[in-house]
């Protein structure tokens, strides 16, 4: 018999959170059969990521997952033989003293945030002891090489989106109001945090001397581009030209209908963990905006996946690749966002070419969900 899984999720102040926790729920009750149940603090914020949840409702059945407020007080629930805290989201008290008396206790997992950093396979499955409780925590960290605990996919995300870019691309962009692409246009999408190098970017792609089409689904950066068209607002279904540029408000849409945008288009601005390994596995070309620190520590993240990312690319390449990140993010360089934007379409078929075959790479490290299941049943043994 199968063990019984529990999955905690705090949102905090974006979807990043609970989009992965969701597609682990998803992947667990789907693909390996398990029993879940997937505790949620905020059905609200879920909602716009799965429109099928009621954001009132204290428990719920949604694609094989058994979905739970998250309310405090807690109320008494029998813990399950797998208990993972997601992106130390710290458990209810009531709940933790339950899982001590337990016998034997539940595996506790905390899924950890990902990262392409070196530390990260040393630190990857190791034990922490509860100073007052019975009860072992296992750090599992997500990565990009064998060693770690791997990525979350579907095992059969590849086949799905080689059937949509075969035949299901005129009709997404049919159900947006577009046309198929021009042979010469380039379809961007941009799913960003607030960001100083918008403007400039955006003055740079309506300067481009081929069309590019820009869809931003809502969200952070809406207020920007409304003050960059100077108009008082946007909203989901009008389009704005300036010069070859077109900009389209797309409305904030569920994890299955943004992976088919991340399909459709050529070019993805993406933001967090989820988006970027999403991005990552449409085998399309990326611009990663890492979640903003303090001290600018996220600089480190962005430079350990930068470095992954651009291995076997061409110096040019991987240059225009490089700058182009690194001044989405902030960090300092040489030459302007525009002159990054120029030198990317300088390189942009050996940028679409890496980006092809980047996806056979990343099943190097594993998928996600396969690697902890194996790691909870060896430690359920």
């Amino acid at each position: 018999m199968r063990a019984t899984w529990d999955i905690f999720c705090n949102v905090v102040d974006n979807y990043g959170d609970i989009g992965i926790a969701w597609r682990l729920a998803r992947g667990l009750a789907g693909e390996h059969g398990l029993s879940v149940r997937l505790w949620v603090d905020d059905l609200r914020a879920f909602r716009h990521i799965w429109p099928a949840i009621d954001a009132d409702a204290d428990r719920q059945a949604c694609e094989g997952v058994t979905v739970c407020a998250w309310r405090m007080p807690f109320a008494p629930a029998e813990p399950a033989q797998v208990v993972v805290e997601a992106f130390g989201c710290a458990l209810p008290e009531p709940y933790l003293a339950a899982m001590s008396m337990q016998s034997p206790p539940p595996v506790w997992i905390n899924l950890e945030y990902l990262s392409a950093e070196p530390w990260v396979a040393a630190h990857h499955g190791l034990p922490s002891p509860h100073p007052r409780l019975p009860l072992t925590k296992y750090f599992y960290f997500p990565g990009y090489t064998a060693d770690t605990g791997g990525l979350l996919a579907e095992a059969e995300l590849d086949q799905r989106r080689a059937g949509f870019v075969r035949s299901g691309t005129p009709a997404f962009w049919r159900e947006r109001g577009l046309a198929v692409p021009q042979a010469d246009e380039l379809r961007v999408s941009l799913f960003a945090y607030e960001n100083p190098a918008l403007p400039v970017l955006l003055d740079a792609w309506s300067a481009d001397a081929r069309p590019i089409t820009c869809l931003v689904p809502e969200g952070r950066a809406i207020p920007q581009l409304a003050t960059w068209l100077s108009v008082p607002g946007l909203r989901a279904g009008e389009a704005y030209r300036r010069g070859a540029l077109q900009l389209q408000i797309l409305p904030f849409s569920d994890q299955d209908t943004y992976d088919r945008l991340l399909w459709a288009c050529d070019l993805n601005f993406v933001r967090g963990e989820d988006s970027c390994v999403r991005a990552q596995w449409a085998a399309r070309p990326l611009v990663w905006q890492a979640y903003p620190q303090a001290e600018a520590a996220h600089w480190d993240k962005l430079d350990a996946l930068l470095a992954h990312y651009t291995e076997g690319l061409g110096h040019e390449a991987a240059r225009a690749v490089g700058g182009m990140w690194r001044h989405w993010n902030g960090q300092p360089e040489a030459v302007g966002v525009a002159a990054c934007w120029a030198a990317w379409r300088a390189q942009q078929v050996a940028i679409e070419r890496h980006a092809e075959g980047w996806c056979d790479r990343l099943r190097l490290a594993g998928l996600l969900s396969e690697k902890l299941v194996d790691f909870v049943e060896n430690k359920l043994k």
